[in-house]
């Protein structure tokens, strides 16, 4: 079976992010990036969807990235029962 190469350039702290999550999935970046060309094939476009977030995302994410705004819980129990009330 012939193969071909790919060259790319990511950001280090990205990569290592990622590389992090493969490695509890089992699976090589290589793999990765075999599946995601495959899913490509099938799907005929991104297995994904890719959108531009509309205001009120961009800005509450923004917010979040500065951790402004964010409650934790210790349980998805006491997540819900703060949304009821």
């Amino acid at each position: 079976m012939k193969t071909s190469v790919i060259h790319a350039r990511i950001n280090p702290d990205t990569k290592n992010k990622a590389e992090t999550v493969l490695r509890r999935l089992g699976i090589t970046p290589t793999e990765a990036i075999r599946i995601f060309y495959a899913q490509i094939t099938l799907q005929n476009g991104l297995p994904f969807d890719v959108k531009i977030p509309n205001d009120l995302t961009a800005t509450t994410l923004a917010k979040s990235y500065r951790g402004e705004d964010v409650e934790e819980f210790d349980s998805l129990d006491e997540m819900f029962e703060n949304w009821e009330s």
